[in-house]
């Protein structure tokens, strides 16, 4: 017995170190990246980066596509392709029906006005110094009828920024920044710290929802009056003339906001200049300042320097709006494009010399793609393409029909919000006959108008109606029940009201056509390898390919898939 017994230990001797190994490595969790950065280009339809890549220089958009794992068929699965609905979309992983963004604002009913997507009246922009009011100004191109105060409370789902700071029990550091709050706010969830530059006063600013007072840090680098190095300056060609792609698109529309016009150089203005901020937005220079914020963020709070992965969002919202007051087709569009490359390459450095590319994952998005300037598709023969006018919305027709079949006048139609007619509920109520009737009458004269390609009423889409096409199935995945309005409106193909609020503009998105639901996707860096991937996918599956390759839980609302490229490569 004693031979067998020192045999069996002997054996279990022998075999215990192997054993023991075997199991330690199986058991060693997968390398996790320790700086996650989020980059979304607004308005970045998905070919303009192939179209303009030969002038691009090394270690930005370059990088990007020729060393990362880049997704050259990605689209929304939504109808109104505005920049919250896409940015929170990237934030969620879910398309409006499920996180609530159903548009840049909506009527909400219960306080009988329009609300803007971000605004929340119990918080206030965040005063900074000695009592200096730091109230942003509204976008130019989205004003908003109430208050300064936001959060991302209106936000329905968790976003992957709420699931890492929960996975870490709030010990990753998140922060998001951007030009625009909507863009800044959706990223950075509500677990994390979002900071938007303010026209109102040229600095970056942020809400009490977020801090009680601002970072030392952000105090002096405002000090510093980082827009000042602008003034009188102007925008001129980065490149020689002959070396851009594109002749100058189509002329017939005029552009004049703030002293721009449709000719090199674009005088930015004295500082003194009262729009002198927004000229910087509307060009390069709102790219290179939320950058340059950025980069300071990066090193202030150590970014990719802890134990749990950090978070660092990016949107980038100049494309938009040279895109929105000269068209995709233009020498300021590509541009501004050229000028961005050399922006990201220089974060990229930074983040490299920081925390190193091979340990952080970037990802790059947009929130939606767009259309060219209507004259210059109908130029080239699109004869569909035309700027609509709202006006043919309610013509006599409508008011006709309203009166003869309810005994109604055009106070039943509260406004138009895009996507959607809003009706005056009360007034219908009152009148004893059924909202879906009323709703069908609308929808049924708005087809008949010349630039409308299909109306359809919520209680058709609530009740599964509409047919099963691509279209009508993008129209159903912006339906949320408490947001949406009654009349769903999608113009023909490049054609769209060309006014926001008073300001005559190039182009604009938010259709469920191709152009504007066509965006890039390409995740690059930590441990993946150069890859093309022309699969159809869609940018809902960001989200959950973050959280699934770090390991914690999806967002609440999730319905993208995992991308293997990703997670397994």
């Amino acid at each position: 017995m004693r031979s067998v017994w020192r045999l069996t230990c002997t054996t279990f001797l022998c075999i215990l170190p192997s054993a023991f190994i075997a199991t330690k490595a199986y058991a060693e969790e997968p390398k996790k990246p320790k700086l996650v950065v989020q980059v979304t280009v607004d308005g970045l339809r998905a070919d303009l980066l192939s179209r303009y890549k030969h002038n691009f220089g090394q270690g930005g958009f370059r990088y990007l596509m020729d060393e990362g794992v880049y997704y050259t068929n990605a689209n929304y699965l939504h109808g109104n392709t505005e920049t919250i609905v896409g940015h929170v979309s990237l934030a969620t992983g879910s398309p409006p029906s499920v996180h609530g963004m159903v548009g840049n604002v909506w009527y909400d009913r219960s306080k009988q006005r329009l609300v803007y997507n971000v605004e929340d009246d119990q918080y206030s922009m965040l005063t900074q110094g000695a009592g200096v009011d730091k109230s942003t100004e509204i976008d130019p191109t989205q004003k908003t009828a109430q208050g300064d105060g936001r959060s991302p409370e209106p936000i329905l789902s968790t976003t992957f920024s709420d699931e890492l700071a929960l996975s870490s029990n709030g010990q990753s550091k998140i922060f998001s920044v951007s030009v625009k709050d909507r863009g800044a706010i959706s990223l950075g969830g509500h677990a994390g710290k979002a900071f938007w530059f303010s026209k109102a006063t040229s600095d970056f600013v942020t809400s009490n929802y977020y801090y009680q007072q601002y970072p030392d840090w952000v105090e002096e680098w405002n000090a510093q009056d980082h827009p000042n190095r602008y003034s009188g300056q102007q925008w001129q060609l980065t490149l020689e003339r002959d070396k851009y792609t594109l002749k100058e698109g189509n002329t017939d529309f005029k552009v004049d906001i703030a002293g721009f016009d449709r000719k090199f150089p674009h005088p930015y203005g004295p500082a003194s200049f009262k729009y002198y901020s927004t000229t910087l937005t509307l060009s390069p220079a709102g790219d290179e300042l939320t950058a340059d914020f950025a980069i300071e963020l990066l090193k202030q709070e150590a970014l990719g320097q802890h134990t749990f992965t950090d978070y660092l969002a990016v949107s980038f919202s100049s494309n938009d709006y040279v895109v929105h007051m000269f068209g995709s087709n233009s020498l300021e569009n590509e541009d501004n494009l050229i000028r961005l490359d050399r922006t990201l390459a220089r974060l990229f450095k930074q983040i490299d010399e920081q925390v190193g590319l091979d340990n952080t994952l970037i990802v790059l998005s947009a929130d939606h793609g767009v259309p060219e300037a209507s004259p210059n598709a109908a130029q080239l023969g699109l004869r569909q393409a035309k700027y609509f006018n709202l006006d043919d919305l309610w013509n006599e027709s409508v008011a006709q029909r309203l009166n003869k079949e309810f005994g109604l006048d055009k106070k039943a139609i509260r406004l138009y919000a895009q996507p959607y007619v809003y009706l005056n509920h009360q007034v219908i109520e009152k009148s004893g006959h059924r909202l879906e009737k009323v709703q069908k009458v609308i929808a049924e004269e708005a087809r008949k108008i010349d630039g409308v390609a299909y109306a359809m009423t919520t209680f058709d889409i609530m009740h599964n109606r509409e047919a099963n096409t691509r279209v009508m199935q993008l129209v159903k995945n912006n339906y949320h029940p408490q947001r949406s309005g009654d009349v769903y409106l999608v113009f023909n193909p490049r054609t769209y009201i060309n006014d926001m609020d008073g300001l005559t503009i190039a182009s604009t998105h938010g259709s469920p056509w191709r152009y504007d639901t066509h965006v890039p996707v390409i995740f690059a860096g930590f441990t993946l390898e150069p890859k093309i991937v022309s699969r159809a996918i869609a940018p809902y599956d960001i989200a959950p390919s973050l959280s699934s390759l770090l390991g914690i839980t999806l967002p609440s609302g999730a319905t993208g898939e995992v991308l293997k490229e990703v997670v397994n490569p």
